[in-house]
């Protein structure tokens, strides 16, 4: 029997899923989650039930769904790696097992679904003619989700910019901006001077889809929103807030341009570097996200100021260490 607030998160080790697991954890729902590599068949941490399966395992996954009225699927594969293999068929697992329990998907949505053509102000509705081989993985992903809802499931898409929060060890702020576990001295620029650029703090992100779930009822079958989080104008200002936070701990850390030639040159020897590259359009023209539609369901978006979402980051990271304050 289906159960009102228990949900199924996969992806709960990664940034988003887990972070999505965690409040609503707090929120009250009873969350499991799958994960592969546990010792045992099942285990309890920090009030959420994991149970030992793998995404690409359809098995696995209607096991889990089990009485569940929300799956999120928060789970990619890691490093850009293997997408044409595995993207497709963990979500057409997703989707068997929400129509089995008539359950409600939420998926944290990319902008790699949209071409230049979209750009710059993006909206839910927007033409989707995207220019990379990821970008028509995440259309054909999206369609597929459509095709559910048509069949009796239901789906939530909540698109966003560039993740950047403590748990975000695979992203372009941790991988492309600066090092991880270690003093930050040098800011990577990764966009062209001038070009605007869009970043999501993820505790926003996880509680925009926890609040969208609490509406949920009063939704379109398929509903697709876009957050505006923290908008970069020139690209400059999330540099900006990353220097004045190492500066007020006591560092000093020089701004410099992100070394595009030298990952251009690496990229046919390093898959991920190579699929990173097939981003680089994203830095290079301005991309802003219009949240219109979320602000007519919800009234307000989740917003942490920038200075205290940076500081927050920088210190999960391993970056500074912080006075108690």
């Amino acid at each position: 029997m289906t159960q009102r607030n228990k949900v199924l998160v996969l992806g709960a080790t990664g940034g988003i899923g887990g972070e999505v697991a965690r409040q609503l954890r707090d929120a009250g729902w009873q969350v499991q989650a799958l994960q592969r590599g546990l010792t045992q068949s099942s285990e309890t941490r920090e009030g959420i039930f994991y149970l030992r399966g793998d995404a690409l395992n359809r098995a696995d996954v209607m096991h889990a769904a089990r009485g569940c009225c929300v799956l999120v699927h928060a789970v990619n594969p890691p490093g850009y790696r293997r997408w044409s293999e595995w993207v497709l068929p963990m979500i057409d697992n997703t989707i068997a097992a929400a129509l089995k329990e008539g359950a409600t998907i939420v998926l944290p949505g990319t902008v790699y679904n949209y071409g230049p053509d979209a750009f710059p102000l993006l909206t839910e509705d927007a033409p989707q003619r995207p220019l990379t081989r990821k970008g028509k993985i995440r259309v054909e992903l999206e369609q597929r989700l459509l095709a559910a809802t048509q069949q009796g499931a239901r789906a939530i898409v909540l698109r966003a910019g560039d993740f950047f929060g403590a748990q975000t060890a695979n992203s372009w702020f941790s991988q492309g901006i600066i090092k991880p576990g270690q003093a930050v001295k040098r800011i990577n620029l990764p966009g062209d001077p001038g070009v605007g650029h869009q970043w999501s703090y993820l505790p926003d992100v996880a509680q925009t889809m926890v609040q969208l779930l609490n509406v949920r009822e009063r939704l379109a079958p398929f509903s697709s929103f876009h957050m505006a989080g923290h908008w970069d104008a020139d690209g400059s200002q999330m540099a900006a807030a990353i220097a004045r936070c190492v500066e007020q701990n006591g560092g000093q850390a020089k701004q410099r341009a992100f070394p595009w030639w030298l990952m251009r040159l690496a990229s046919p020897f390093v898959v991920t570097l190579r699929e990173l590259m097939e981003m680089h359009y994203l830095w290079q023209q301005p991309l802003r996200m219009d949240n219109r539609r979320l602000l007519a369901v919800l009234g307000t978006e989740p917003h942490t100021p920038l200075a205290l979402a940076v500081e927050a980051t920088l210190k999960g990271l391993g970056c500074l260490s912080l006075p108690n304050r």
